[in-house]
């Protein structure tokens, strides 16, 4: 059984941040600042790549919303929202969840880097993409 389910169905207890028939949204234990949340669907999906339209729109209402809520009741001065899909992309839990963690500052405990790469054909890569 997967972690996420186990707080899903009450086995492991949680702060609930939000709770509707589709979506729950609990503080992180980590709170990797002040007011990190995940949002998960209660259906158990591994990834975005798995899970269909419907689930993924629920889960996006509710991150927009609470996105708001947390910022405005904390303070904070905007937030990330993320979303890690696959091992690869530092995903851990294997059930479909999004992030929304709080920011407070340029220093505060999160960082992400962006490293330019070689320069693309954005041709040949929007073919690719596109399919």
């Amino acid at each position: 059984m997967c972690i996420f389910c186990d707080i899903i169905s009450g086995k492991i207890p949680s702060s609930k941040v939000y709770e509707d028939d589709d979506v729950l949204a609990i503080l992180d234990v980590s709170q990797v600042t002040f007011g990190h949340t995940l949002v998960m669907p209660k259906k158990h999906v591994a990834d975005i790549l798995e899970a269909d339209e419907e689930t993924v729109v629920k889960c996006a209402k509710v991150i927009s919303k609470l996105s708001k809520q947390i910022v405005h009741n904390t303070g904070a001065a905007g937030c990330n929202v993320l979303n890690n899909c696959g091992e690869v992309a530092g995903q851990t839990v294997h059930h479909l969840h999004f992030h929304i963690i709080p920011r407070y500052s340029e220093s505060d405990a999160v960082c992400f880097q962006f490293n330019e790469s070689e320069k693309q054909n954005l041709a040949k890569v929007l073919e690719k993409v596109k399919g």
